[in-house]
């Protein structure tokens, strides 16, 4: 699949080595599905690999197979956008462990049967680590930045710290260096109420039938309220009813932010695995890069010669700025250049998806220096 005008492809790549995981396996043959835009220079000097999110793919410009919406970042990435393709070659990957091509619990085993459960634990860093190994089929030795949202900026930082020779840049937008105890705790509610739906059966759901979609439904629908902010909510809904003039007393949804989430959950249920929604969650919750290097946040970016931009905003309370200045500080300890900003967005967290000029603006200019 292509599109002329954006030189936009679609394709994946099976590795040819081993991928070590920190856990201490290996996986063998592992595949990684990954879109491309704009073009590689001859040099290979202008490459962009560009992070996802928890609940996106690699489907950054182009419609959503499985949806038909636009791509998560369609109004940042193409020719003269924020990170043009007319000067940049983007790359997004689908992560390891993630169901939209890249190898993960519903890939198939050597066994001819799905792996389910009984794929291994992952970590960011290994989800970043196939990406390098991605980078090494490319021939692309240094890229000119890493960039990346929330989990998509976890990656950034990981690649920056811990292979600092590959980017001359990396952009970090409304993320942290290590999960909080809330951000656990939140994953775990979601990941308990896919795994008490009577229909994920262990994990081994694939043949037979529908999965856990009413454990995944709410496992989203938990997550979306931590991705908005208490403004926008009410702006947005209010204490509104949703198509009807008075309150049922009884416990349909009678208010829209209600029919809202309702929504959210279900529609996520056509496009997202439940496994891949437990490794990955547990992904974010295991990082935590200082604990990587020794203890000390600082260490882990003290063989950097990148320049970094960190990105927060005032409405965001899922990764508020407060782990922003954090990581901040540290790259100021190891001497890394380092800009940061907190942007002004009635949004929360997801306002790094959302029409934030500001954000527009600092990208462009960092980018492109």
């Amino acid at each position: 699949m292509s599109d002329p005008a954006l030189n936009l492809n679609h394709a994946s790549q099976v590795l040819s080595a081993p991928l070590r995981l920190d856990g201490g396996q290996s996986l063998d043959g592992v595949c990684l599905a990954y879109e491309t835009c704009g073009r590689l220079n001859a040099d290979k000097s202008n490459a962009i690999l560009l992070f996802h999110a928890l609940t996106m793919d690699q489907h950054v410009v182009s419609d959503h197979p499985k949806t038909g919406k636009p791509g998560w970042w369609q109004k940042s990435v193409g020719p003269g956008k924020v990170i043009d393709t007319n000067r940049f070659f983007v790359i997004c990957v689908n992560v390891l462990g993630g169901c939209m091509g890249s190898t993960g619990p519903a890939s198939i085993a050597a066994d001819g049967r799905p792996w389910a459960m009984r794929f291994p634990v992952i970590t960011i860093r290994d989800m970043v680590r196939a990406q390098v190994a991605l980078l090494d089929a490319f021939g692309i030795d240094q890229v000119h930045a890493v960039v990346g949202g929330s989990m998509g900026g976890m990656q950034a930082l990981s690649f920056a710290a811990n292979w600092p020779e590959r980017t001359r840049a990396a952009l970090v937008i409304a993320s942290t260096a290590r999960h909080s105890a809330q951000n656990i705790a939140f994953h775990e509610v979601g990941r308990q109420a896919i795994m008490a739906d009577p229909k994920w059966r262990g994990g081994d759901y694939h043949a037979g039938g529908k999965g856990p979609e009413n454990g995944l439904a709410v496992a989203r629908m938990a997550a979306h309220i931590t991705y908005l902010s208490e403004a926008g909510l009410t702006d947005k809904f209010g204490r509104r009813l949703q198509d009807r003039t008075a309150k049922t007393f009884g416990f349909d949804a009678d208010f829209q932010v209600e029919s809202y989430l309702r929504h959210q959950g279900l529609s996520f249920t056509d496009r997202f695995d439940a496994n891949s929604y437990l490794y990955i969650t547990r992904a974010m919750d295991y990082f935590d890069l200082a604990e990587e290097h020794g203890g000390k946040l600082a260490d882990a970016f003290a063989g950097s010669t990148a320049r970094f931009c960190l990105i927060s905003f005032d409405t965001d309370w899922l990764y508020p700025t407060a782990e922003s200045r954090t990581i901040a500080h540290a790259l100021n300890a190891a001497g890394a250049p380092v800009s940061f900003v907190e942007l002004s967005a009635p949004f929360g967290h997801d306002s790094f998806l959302l029409d934030v000029p500001a954000q527009d603006r600092v990208i462009a200019g960092f980018l492109n220096q």
